[in-house]
C-alpha cells in the first residue's frame, strides 16, 4: 500500500492504495464519485476524464498513485452552488443524449478553455479529438462549448491571445 494525499473536488484526502490502482477506481470505488465513467480502459474513448491540476486527463490510464499531491476536478466539482457555464451550455446547446462522454467532453472542454478563451471551431475540434461521442455527431458539443466561451466572459480576442502567450513554449 502506497500513501496518497489528493485533493479531489475542493475536498482533502489522504488515503493508502494499491500501486496499480488507477485513479479511475479510486474515485469512483474509494470516494465514491461515480460521475466519472469507466469506459474502454485503454484511454481511447476519454469518458473518464478529469482535470488533474486544471488539466485534462483519462484517469482510466493514470494511477492513483501518479496523482499523489495533485489537485484534481470531477464532473461533480464543477458546480458550485448553481451550474457551471459548460454544464449550462451542454444542456441548452442540446450537446448530450445518452450522456455517457460528457463528463468526460466537459472536462476536456474547460482545459481547452483554459488554454485558449476563445477557439475557433476547428481548435475546438482539435481540442476535444481524444473524446468520442456516439450519440449527438459533435455539431451541438462545439456549439456548446463555443457559448460556454463566451458565458464565460473569456471569448474577447485580446483574453485569447493573452492566453496564448502565457501557454506558448
Amino acid at each position: 500500500m502506497v500513501r496518497i494525499n489528493v485533493t479531489v473536488d475542493g475536498v482533502r484526502h489522504q488515503d493508502d492504495v494499491e500501486p496499480r490502482m488507477l485513479l479511475v477506481h479510486y474515485l469512483r470505488n474509494r470516494l465514491g464519485l461515480v460521475g466519472t465513467p469507466v469506459g474502454c480502459d485503454t484511454s481511447n474513448c476519454g469518458a473518464c476524464t478529469v482535470l488533474v491540476d486544471n488539466r485534462s486527463a483519462k484517469s482510466c490510464t493514470l494511477l492513483a498513485v501518479q496523482a499523489d499531491g495533485a489537485e484534481i476536478t470531477t464532473v461533480e466539482g464543477l458546480a458550485d452552488g448553481q451550474w457551471h457555464p459548460i454544464q449550462k451550455a451542454f444542456h441548452e446547446s442540446h450537446a448530450l443524449q445518452c450522456g455517457y462522454c460528457t463528463p468526460g467532453m466537459m472536462l476536456a472542454a474547460i482545459d481547452l478553455l483554459n488554454r485558449d478563451p476563445d477557439p475557433s471551431e476547428d481548435e475546438i475540434r482539435h481540442g476535444l479529438e481524444g473524446n468520442l461521442c456516439r450519440c449527438t455527431g459533435y455539431q451541438n458539443i462545439v456549439q456548446a462549448v463555443r457559448s460556454a466561451a463566451l458565458a464565460m466572459g473569456a471569448a474577447q480576442p485580446q483574453a485569447a491571445e493573452q492566453v496564448r502567450a502565457e501557454v506558448a513554449p
